[in-house]
């Protein structure tokens, strides 16, 4: 016996269905079979099975084909193809903490909900790696056919604020101190952020910083804070300056004395305002009480907490104030005033001022000039006075260009006055006599206690309603 074909009638080569392995089979039980390992070799290759073929089993069935008659044998394997790995970016601090992580807003701001958990870096630190995607490795068949495999796909930095590349692009490190944080986007940024931990008082003196201020303590009276991130005050508030281009939140309160300022670019946030002088461009939120104060928020004010309660002084607030109380039995003489944005009626009365100055000043103009004209007229104009003619029909042209536009801006702010529909005070259960509402240019005065009323601008008037 010596031909394939011979051995044909005896084996059968099957193959797996990804051909990565090849198995021989007897067809038949016949005591006679014989043949050599070479001879069984290349009838294996005339079945197609060119690769991995294991020649130490095809020894084994050749030299004792009787321990093979019943079961199916691999005599050949191939090579599975290998994916690579992803890169993928290796951090020096632990970054899973997802809840803490800081949402970044539409203008690249970030709004700091937990400061203390996040990462001091500092300056010139590796705070990231970028670990290589691998290559795959191609795999065979047993058939000698190729497999093809996928390469790891390579991981990028998100570059965020403060951070630097090295050139080969490998690794991130700090550019300032501060704190190492994801943005919701994952982009690595280095917040700036300044801490204090106690009172801000002598020792610790006034705060000016790039960032983000956290005082684990009170701020006492006389000292100021800047900051152009946001301010984090975990005690009290004295009549102290604090000024943030972000939001400041006062866990203890403020118990300013009439004494000092609170501003933020965004919200003000606060257990309590007793005597206080607190401006936000969007709300001012409050769980326990606002007292004596001056508060102005360009969107709403809201004193909704268990306490709720507004008393004395003046509110201002671009669309709602909303209270549980507001005034009291005494009837505390207290101001709401709502539907307008507090620096707007500051603005409007700068450019009522303003237009008056432009308006006196072409007229002091006019008169110059009908006496220049009339020694034009006689023909004895010197060539100075022409000078100043000239001039002065300049000045008086742009005067008068720019009292157009200014009387046009005050029309335009005097309408946005009226777009008072959101405008609306409420008291969640009580508003006392002796409270004054403004909405818009319209003015009310509570006389009687009411309880769960709100107020708006309807049809030339202030409404009361009753709440749902």
């Amino acid at each position: 016996m010596s031909t394939s074909d011979t051995l044909e009638s005896f084996l059968i080569v099957q193959l797996s269905q990804d051909k990565l392995t090849a198995s021989l089979q007897f067809n038949a039980a016949n005591e006679e079979f014989a043949c050599t390992s070479k001879q069984l070799e290349d009838f294996v290759r005339s079945n197609g099975v060119l690769f991995g073929i294991d020649s130490n089993v095809i020894n084994k069935i050749a030299n004792d084909p009787f321990s093979f008659l019943y079961s199916k044998t691999i005599i050949a394997q191939g090579t599975p193809a290998v994916n690579g790995e992803d890169g993928f970016i290796r951090y020096s601090h632990d970054m899973s903490d997802q809840q803490h992580r800081p949402v970044e807003l539409e203008d690249g701001k970030v709004d700091y909900k937990d400061v203390t958990r996040l990462k001091n870096v500092k300056r010139g630190q590796l705070i990231a790696e970028r670990i290589a995607a691998t290559e795959g490795t191609t795999g065979k068949t047993v058939t000698g056919e190729a497999l093809p495999c996928r390469n790891g796909k390579e991981a990028y930095f998100k570059l965020g604020k403060n951070v630097v590349m090295n050139p080969e692009q490998t690794a991130l490190y700090a550019a300032i101190d501060g704190l190492i944080t994801l943005t919701d986007k994952s982009k690595i940024n280095v917040f700036p952020v300044y801490e204090v931990n106690g009172d801000v008082d002598y020792k610790v003196g006034n705060i000016d910083f790039v960032g983000t201020v956290v005082v684990r303590g009170n701020v006492l009276t006389g000292f100021r804070i800047k900051a152009s991130g946001d301010i984090r005050i975990i005690g009290g508030v004295e009549g102290a300056e604090l000024e943030s281009e972000g939001s400041i939140e006062i866990t203890g309160g403020i118990l300013a004395s009439n004494k000092g300022y609170v501003r933020a670019g965004k919200n003000v946030k606060s257990s309590f305002i007793q005597d206080g002088n607190v401006t936000a461009s969007e709300d001012v939120l409050v769980t326990q009480s606002i007292m004596h104060s001056h508060v102005r928020a360009g969107r709403n004010v809201l004193c909704s907490g268990a306490k709720g309660l507004i008393v004395g002084g003046t509110i201002q607030a671009g669309e709602q104030v909303v209270a549980r109380t507001i005034g009291n039995t005494m009837s505390t003489a207290t101001v709401v005033e709502v539907g307008v944005r507090p620096e707007l009626r500051s603005a409007l009365l700068e450019m009522r001022q303003k237009l008056k100055q432009l308006t006196e000043n072409v007229d002091k103009s006019d008169k110059a000039l009908s006496l220049l004209d009339q020694l034009a007229a006689s023909g004895n104009l010197p060539p100075d006075k022409m000078a100043m003619r000239i001039k002065l029909n300049a000045t008086k042209r742009q005067a008068v260009e720019e009292i157009s536009a200014l009387r046009e801006s005050i029309l335009e702010m005097e309408k946005s006055l009226e777009n008072t529909e959101t405008a609306k005070v409420q008291a969640i259960n009580t508003i006392y006599g002796g409270t004054k509402i403004v909405v818009g240019r319209y003015t009310r005065f509570v006389k009687d206690a009411s309880q769960r009323v709100s107020f708006r601008y309807s049809e030339g008037d202030i409404v009361m309603f009753h709440n749902s």
